[in-house]
């Protein structure tokens, strides 16, 4: 187990062959305006040089606790399961290795659990194209803003940007593969730490993903799965995800396993 860190935060990881992108975002995380911080940089058996360049850009960073693990079984709910049993922090975020995040992400998401006070277990951020305050991202912006008032018991943004209280994130089990197996794993989970609290979506709280994931045939749900998600209550959201979309997925063989998958280079 890992000692307890004098930090506030805990920011986790995982990464696959990422040398194209890994550096830019480990980069993004060095220059948060909140530190000190944890950083749990989990190698999921990549092959490519990206465990070197994550190695090179830590040794640079000031300010960031770093911790580095190794999860061997392929999948990244493996590699987050590995990082959970070093989250000793009271809140933790959840990055993607190709993502930028502005400044002040960390700072911006801290403000908003201060704001909420103990009823907020999630704060989570907004998905946008570069520019951050052109119109197309402003839009998303007041949109998940909207959405989430009117559907608070539910997730409208990816794992890339999931903050959570740390507490809760551990008392719903956190990311685990025995809870959930499949893609969507952003949503599943969103299902059990909001047993626990509210979320909430602050405007200034956005980052950018990479576009380069065209083609989502294998790692997402049909329009009469994402519908019924929608109009399905939090009550027996556990009976959605775990008696109807969850065999739905597994006949589909839509395993977390998916995820791994770089069709952008195999095309």
């Amino acid at each position: 187990m890992t000692p307890q860190s004098t930090s506030e935060w805990t920011v986790v990881l995982a990464y696959f062959n990422e040398a194209d992108y890994l550096a830019a975002t480990l980069r993004s995380l060095d220059a948060q305006t909140l530190k000190p911080f944890r950083l749990i940089l989990v190698d999921n058996a990549s092959n490519d040089g990206s465990a070197e360049i994550a190695h090179a850009e830590a040794a640079a960073m000031r300010g960031v606790e770093v911790i580095h693990l190794f999860a061997e079984q392929p999948g990244k709910i493996h590699a987050l399961e590995v990082a959970n049993l070093h989250i000793a922090t009271p809140f933790v975020a959840f990055t993607d290795a190709d993502t930028f995040y502005p400044p002040h992400y960390l700072a911006t998401a801290r403000q908003a659990f201060a704001e909420g006070g103990a009823r907020v277990v999630a704060v989570m951020a907004t998905d946008v194209t570069d520019p951050a305050d052109g119109p197309a991202a402003l839009a998303k912006r007041r949109h998940n803003q909207r959405v989430s008032r009117l559907w608070p018991k539910q997730t409208h943004t990816g794992g890339y940007g999931q903050t959570f209280r740390t507490s809760a994130y551990l008392a719903a089990g956190g990311y685990t593969h025995g809870h959930w197996p499949y893609v969507l794993m952003d949503h599943e989970i969103m299902e059990r730490v909001l047993a626990h609290g509210a979320a909430v979506y602050p405007f200034d709280l956005w980052c950018v993903p990479s576009p380069r994931r065209s083609d989502r045939t294998r790692v997402r749900w049909t329009l009469g799965e994402r519908l019924l998600y929608h109009f399905t209550p939090h009550v027996v959201k556990n009976w959605y995800f775990h008696r109807f979309l969850g065999p739905r997925l597994a006949r589909r063989r839509l395993t977390h396993l998916n995820l791994r998958e770089k069709t952008w280079i195999e095309a």
